[in-house]
């Protein structure tokens, strides 16, 4: 009888444990819901200055897109779709409109050495604590991705003031996602993202970057690190 109390004891300590560590993000993702962070909506790759005069030009391919970014295109979702830079792709290509770049009358900002077309603050607690869930979560990363980083999104978060903030990219086209600044990646399972992790971001994304609500590019996101935003 003894014997079987234990085992019981034990079973349910065992499994309260790793209820416990399977839902705790890893660091630094588990400082995100406390956090105050931002989205950058990113240009993820920029054609080539224009060719000379009397070049032969590419019919129907202008720029030379990248093929990771023509098939992602094709295959991903519409919220996702709407990230492709204005003009990047050939007219047609896709049912759906990029989102218009944001006018700004000031200089251009750069986030890690990418063109920023778009900031959107995350105010929503329960939604920094469902990106610390998805990111922080290494069964949801994978060793499989593509060998490249045309980055549509960047994320940045500061756990206090003068304190420079964690930064990484995220790249669909490549399905990957990248420590940018303030942390080494820590999961061992890779960076390539697992489907149900890009279904889990198409959805944030889908909220934080409705057509009608955007932010200039540059505004709301002042990291402390002046290398990052130039």
């Amino acid at each position: 009888m003894r014997s079987t109390e234990a085992f019981l004891a034990t079973s349910v300590l065992g499994l309260t444990l790793g209820v416990g560590c399977a839902s705790h993000p890893a660091a630094p993702f588990d400082t995100l819901k406390n956090s105050g962070a931002t989205m950058l909506r990113l240009q993820n790759y920029e054609p080539p200055a224009q060719q000379q005069p009397g070049a032969a030009a590419v019919p129907g391919l202008p720029n030379l897109i990248p093929p990771q970014i023509q098939q992602w295109a094709q295959q991903a979702a519409p919220a996702l779709q709407q990230l492709l830079p204005p003009g990047l792709l050939p007219p047609g290509l896709l049912p759906t409109t990029p989102l218009p770049p944001q006018q700004t009358a000031q200089q251009e900002f750069r986030f890690h050495e990418r063109r920023v077309l778009g900031t959107a603050q995350i105010a929503d607690a329960d939604l920094r604590e469902k990106l610390a869930e998805l990111l922080g979560d290494e069964d949801n990363f994978q060793l499989e991705h593509q060998p490249c980083n045309y980055a549509e999104l960047g994320l940045g978060w500061a756990t206090q003031a003068n304190v420079p903030p964690y930064e990484i990219l995220i790249s669909f086209s490549c399905n990957n996602i990248q420590a940018a600044q303030g942390f080494s990646w820590p999961h061992a399972t890779g960076i390539g993202m697992k489907p149900k992790l890009v279904e889990g971001l198409t959805k944030i994304v889908q909220q934080l970057f409705p057509t009608t609500t955007m932010t200039p590019g540059g505004v709301g996101y002042a990291p402390q690190n002046p290398l990052a935003l130039l």
